[in-house]
């Protein structure tokens, strides 16, 4: 199913069908139009969804919101999201339903500490180093110094190529020219210099048939120096293409009380250049960002005058101010506001002389108004309301929210939903419109006379919710029971003028079973004498041949249309005969009163291995019940697990209760013990085996004992076991090797004997063909196949201190009546 909102019809909305998020999607539409999660079910019924599907809706919210408060992660993540959501406000998340409610009270206890200096992360960031490209072209205003290496490559008419190193001194030696010096010049200026020497060594310089070239090989390492409020202040050693930059970086940037708008940079005792970082942060402009020359001096002041700037911007953080600039500056600064940002004002909290103030500055004065030292600028959110809203809900075309026009009326609002459906109850609307106060108030109108004309409108006021009921809304939900032979039974929407010929039609039709049989139609009672004690009227229709005589019975609501059998139709049915027999295999009853006896005789009769004392019948009606009531425990433990996580037992203790310990009935048996002791047991399943005694059977067929097979019968006839399985209270539960006349203790010995928790009068033996015998006198005979069952006993309380006073109080009180009676 797709988005709720996509329901072209909500009275179609199923919610078993819907997912979790559909249904806080609902949720989230219903508050939009002003309804609360406890109004929810009052909502969907004003769409047109059904009482029981809209109580479906409200206990499916219950039990999302009980599994979310369950299943809560204390991980970083989810606190980051939980403050996504919110504020931050002294450290703890604030829902956004709360931050209108926040008072100036709670915006002057916000932690400064949480708000960072714009640009403080920028030099402390790896990802971010501003090195310097040493594989590029030399710039040509590259100032050559001693320990550069300069590359002259001569080419044209004259070959020859050099690495020359700059002498402590500043020159250069070039062979068959000498020395040149080069210290203090730039690569241009150099070149030119060089050029003009060569000259008088290579003429064809001159003509231009040669050509030189002059490059920096390796560059040589310059000392500069950071000073004032650095991270990391000192003397650092750069290549000598570094700028600015590469040593801020070098430096971690400014400190805690460095400035970021005026660092310095000084040469010869002059500043050259003042760098303002604030226009790299906020435009990406390197404007200042010179290159350095060795024993140049960094130093940056501390900050002048600092803001802070939170709330709804985009950027919040501590800026730096410099003269001349405006709050609209500082508003760039910080990204702008966001899209929740209440922009007609911002408030600023100040700090005077003696005390702290408080300022609203408007939109208009943004522009004029100088940041003062300490400033604290907080930029609200909107509110959480609405300044026109208004929505109408249930039988209209187009239910849903709308904006109010000036002087609108209700007519018109209905218009707007593009009218009224079929199904629109017309004698009265509400309004539910809150006063002044925010109290509720109801408005009832008469939809048909405001439609007409014949009442005056109503005009609508903000936030105005119309509901307009349908006439299914007002009235139970009508509907058809079809059950018995048919091949599609259940409930079917009522319809006016539905025959019974319609609701065979809509459940597939009659099953074989009903070709010669008849139908009933038990109908409600109206008005009924209470003296009658008739409980309802019931209308017999035959049916011979597969037709119903009367197919045009018309229907009413509520009518629960039974189609019966014919008591002389059957079915095959079946029973399974396995084991020592001539031919085992399945077979179909052939008369009604078919016996285990006739079975074996169609069987071919045993074979001469076939052990008639353990043979067995096992009764699969019996497996059939117990797997739809293991499938309907299975449904109960999802619903459980829907409704809370704590509930739900764990697994194996789960299985404990709802599936079987054993499929035997010495289990059941072993139960029923157990509880007669006062021993808490766990649900048994019933057996399905049948004990029976085939060897009298055979002896003496029809009589007692041989009994009538039914479908899914199975009927298994063993070799002759050898074996004797002991089982519960003993120390080694096992298989024991069948002894002729061996008593039952015996076998127990042979298993380690009894524990100490064995219930010992309690234990009793299942026989190979299913029967049970318990202890009667003395321990039961035991027979090849046999299974011991040894209980446990039920463990005893031990009395405390309580329950010893209160015995001694009864013995003494029964004493004291004891002795008044003698006297």
């Amino acid at each position: 199913m797709g988005s709720v909102q996509a329901q072209t019809n909500p009275a179609n909305i199923k919610v078993d069908d819907l997912t979790d998020a559909q249904i806080e999607q609902y949720v989230k539409r219903a508050e939009l139009m002003g309804y609360s999660e406890s109004q929810l079910d009052g909502f969907a019924r004003a769409q047109g969804v059904s009482a029981v599907e809209a109580q479906k809706l409200k206990d499916r919210l219950q039990k999302i919101k009980r599994n979310k408060q369950q299943s809560k992660n204390l991980d970083t993540r989810q606190q980051s999201g939980n403050a996504a959501t919110g504020r931050q406000v002294n450290g703890a998340a604030q829902p956004d339903s709360l931050r209108n409610k926040k008072s100036l009270q709670d915006s002057l206890r916000i932690d400064e500490n949480k708000l960072k200096v714009f640009g403080s992360d920028l030099f402390k960031n790896s990802e971010i180093t501003f090195e310097p490209n040493l594989r590029m072209a030399t710039p040509s205003s590259y100032i050559i110094g001693p320990d550069d290496e300069i590359l002259l490559d001569i080419s044209g008419d004259n070959e020859a190529s050099y690495k020359l190193p700059v002498s402590p001194d500043g020159n250069i030696t070039v062979e068959y020219v000498g020395k040149i010096a080069v210290s203090g010049l730039s690569v241009a200026a150099a070149k030119n210099k060089i050029q003009q020497r060569l000259s008088g060594t290579y003429p064809a310089i001159r003509s231009g048939n040669t050509q030189i070239d002059v490059n920096i090989g390796n560059i040589r390492t310059i000392r500069i120096t950071l000073t004032g409020a650095a991270t990391k202040p000192g003397t650092y050693s750069l290549p000598s293409l570094a700028t600015v930059f590469n040593a801020l970086y070098a430096a971690g940037g400014p400190g805690e009380n460095g400035t970021y708008r005026k660092i310095q940079v000084i040469r010869n005792n002059q500043v050259v250049t003042t760098i303002d970082l604030y226009d790299f942060l906020a435009n990406g402009i390197q404007r200042g960002n010179i290159r350095l020359q060795d024993q140049d001096i960094i130093h940056i002041p501390v900050y002048g005058s600092r803001v802070q700037f939170e709330g709804e911007v985009k950027r919040p953080a501590i800026f730096e101010t410099v003269s001349g600039e405006s709050l609209l500056d500082l508003v760039k600064y910080a990204g702008g506001f966001s899209e929740d940002a209440y922009t007609a004002k911002i408030k600023v909290l100040q700090k005077t002389d003696k005390e702290r103030s408080v300022k609203d500055i408007y939109a208009d004065q943004f522009a004029d108004y100088s940041p003062k030292a300490g400033d604290q600028f907080i930029v609200e959110p909107i509110l959480e309301r609405f300044a026109n809203r208004v929505s109408i809900l249930g039988a209209v075309f187009r239910p849903g929210l709308y904006g109010m026009e000036p002087g609108m009326t209700l007519k018109q609002l209905l218009e707007q939903a593009d009218g009224l459906r079929e199904d629109a109850f017309l004698e009265r609307g509400i309004i539910n419109r809150l006063r002044a106060d925010n109290t509720a108030e109801l408005i009832n109108f008469n939809v048909r006379e405001v439609l007409a004309g014949t009442t005056a409108d109503i005009p609508l006021k903000r936030e105005d919710k119309v509901e307009i009921a349908s006439i299914f809304d007002l009235r139970d939900e009508y509907k058809f029971t079809v059950q018995g032979e048919v091949r599609l039974p259940g409930d079917f929407p009522f319809a006016s003028n539905a025959t019974l010929g319609d609701l065979i039609q809509k459940a597939g039709g009659l099953n074989e079973a009903a070709k010669n049989a008849r139908i009933e139609i038990a109908r409600r009672l109206k008005n009924r004498d209470v003296t009658d004690p008739s409980s309802s009227q019931t209308i017999q229709i035959d049916i011979k041949d597969g037709i119903v005589s009367d197919l045009t019975v018309e229907l009413q609501p509520y009518d629960v249309i039974t189609v019966l059998g014919d008591a002389g139709f059957r079915t095959q049915r079946q029973v399974k005969i396995e084991g020592e027999v001539l031919f085992p295999g399945i077979y179909t009853i052939s008369r009604e009163d078919e016996r285990i006896s006739d079975i074996i005789k169609r069987a071919g009769g045993l074979t001469s291995y076939a052990y008639t004392e353990g043979a067995s019948l096992k009764r699969t009606g019996v497996s059939k019940l117990k797997a739809e009531e293991k499938k309907e425990k299975e449904r109960l433990k999802k619903e459980m697990a829907k409704d809370s996580i704590d509930e739900v037992e764990t697994e194996d203790e789960f299985e404990k209760e709802t599936t079987t310990v054993n499929a035997n009935a010495k289990n059941s048996a072993l139960a029923k013990v157990s509880q007669q002791q006062g021993a808490s047991t766990t649900e048994i399943e019933p057996s399905d085996l049948v004990g029976i005694e085939l060897n009298k059977i055979l002896a003496t067929p029809y009589q007692r004992g041989d009994l009538l097979v039914l479908d899914g019968d199975i009927i298994r006839v063993p070799k002759e076991l050898e074996t004797v399985k002991v089982m519960g209270e003993v120390l080694n539960p096992n298989n024991v090797v069948y002894v002729k006349g061996k008593s039952l203790k015996y076998y127990v010995n042979q298993a380690g004997g009894f524990t100490d928790n064995a219930l010992k009068k309690r234990v009793f033996v299942q026989y190979a063909n299913g029967a049970v015998k318990g202890k009667s006198g003395g321990y039961p005979e035991v027979k090849p196949g046999a299974e011991i069952m040894v209980p446990k006993r039920a463990p005893r309380e031990k009395m405390n201190v309580q329950a010893w006073v209160g015995l001694g109080t009864g013995i003494a009180s029964l004493a004291a009546i004891i002795v008044s009676l003698l006297r």
